[in-house]
């Protein structure tokens, strides 16, 4: 999976242009190949210049945000994806990558190093994995999911205290969240730095918890959430809902949820980029004589021509009947039909008269039991 490109640059998701140009840059500096020739330099650098060009224009940060890699790259291309919005109120799109998001990523910290945690925190992102069926995938559509995350306590509005009361400062650490432990060496004095054992780093301490969430401010709440799904999605693809990760401690921002989709197999249809396959058989003398059949296809029955004389795997292309693209959906793929041909292992005795018939016609020699050879000749079998 590719990596994020945040993380790629060192920069968090609500970095400013300039904030991502100046980490670009030193960035730029450390791995380009005239500088660096450890092993990996130059790759790294290619990953860097690709973060830094889709961070800093707006319209593909815009994308990337909402789609992750596939907004940016493969058949969407530069300003071939649409603005799908707010994705009906709940979701807006979104790359495969797979791991946790627990943490927050680098905007839940801030950056900066050791710092006091008794400000506004981000709540951690959520990752959730759906299973779509195939026409899903194709057509999209909305799909209700639930969800376990955390919620703001609203008995205490966050804050951890019973009713009536409030935290009050830590004092350990005087309300700095950190403390310091100086230690004599042969070498020298050294200072440790660490956050408060008394109020694990965020500067307060509540004498009086909420009864309701035991004073962590927060309570793990399930619930039922919409999302639109849209069509052309495939294996891999993540949609982000936004706010709707864990809850942010001391009214901090909720974190996103991201949805990766799973798309199950088909029993007829197969993917092949914006192309669907599948095979359909006909009879003998349908190849023979030509017909018009029905086959299936994502939208339904549709009727084909069979020319006279059609050969085993031959293939109809039903142009504009395939996977749509994704953030385009007017624009699809083709369905590519392969033909099979039944041939009978037994015919009544009216059968094997006439085909005797149209054997001596054609000049084939066939005998007893030699029906099937006739058949290898005429199809190529």
């Amino acid at each position: 999976m590719a990596r994020d490109y945040y993380e790629l640059l060192g920069v968090s998701r609500s970095a400013d242009k300039e904030e991502i140009k100046k980490s670009f840059r030193r960035l730029a500096r450390k791995y380009h190949p005239d500088v660096n020739k450890d092993p990996g330099a130059e790759d790294t650098f290619k990953e860097i210049n690709r973060a830094y060009e889709v961070l800093s224009e707006p319209e593909m940060r815009e994308r990337y945000d909402r789609f992750g890699e596939a907004g940016v790259s493969g058949g969407g291309g530069a300003g071939g994806f649409q603005d799908f919005g707010d994705m009906g109120g709940f979701a807006d799109i979104f790359e495969s990558f797979f791991g946790g998001f627990a943490g927050g990523g680098p905007q839940a910290q801030g950056g900066g190093g050791q710092r006091r945690r008794n400000g506004p925190m981000r709540g951690d992102d959520l990752r959730l994995d759906l299973k779509l069926d195939f026409r899903e995938a194709i057509f999209g559509g909305e799909k209700e999911i639930r969800i376990s995350h955390l919620e703001s306590c609203t008995t205490c509005s966050g804050s951890g205290a019973k009713s009536g009361s409030r935290p009050k400062t830590c004092g350990t650490c005087n309300g700095q969240g950190q403390v310091r432990r100086a230690t004599r060496t042969p070498f020298g004095s050294f200072t440790q730095v660490a956050a408060c054992p008394t109020c694990d780093g965020s500067g307060q301490v509540i004498e009086d918890k909420c009864e309701v969430c035991a004073g962590k401010g927060q309570r793990q709440e399930t619930k039922k959430l919409k999302i639109s799904i849209p069509g052309g999605v495939d294996n891999g693809t993540r949609l982000r809902v936004s706010g709707e990760g864990d809850a942010g401690m001391r009214s901090g921002p909720p974190g996103d949820l991201y949805v990766y989709l799973f798309v199950n197999e088909d029993a007829l249809f197969q993917r092949d980029g914006l192309n669907i396959l599948s095979n359909f058989k006909i009879s003998y003398l349908q190849a023979i004589l030509g017909a018009k059949v029905a086959v299936e296809t994502v939208d339904g029955p549709e009727e084909v021509t069979i020319l006279p004389g059609t050969q085993p795997n031959t293939v109809i292309n039903l142009e504009g009947k395939g996977v749509p693209r994704l953030g385009n959906p007017v624009n699809r793929g083709n369905h590519l039909l392969t033909v099979a041909i039944e041939i009978p292992k037994t015919v009544s005795a009216e059968e094997r008269e006439l085909l005797e018939k149209l054997a001596t016609l054609r000049g084939d020699r066939v005998g007893k039991g030699g029906i099937e050879g006739f058949f290898g000749k005429v199809f190529g079998q």
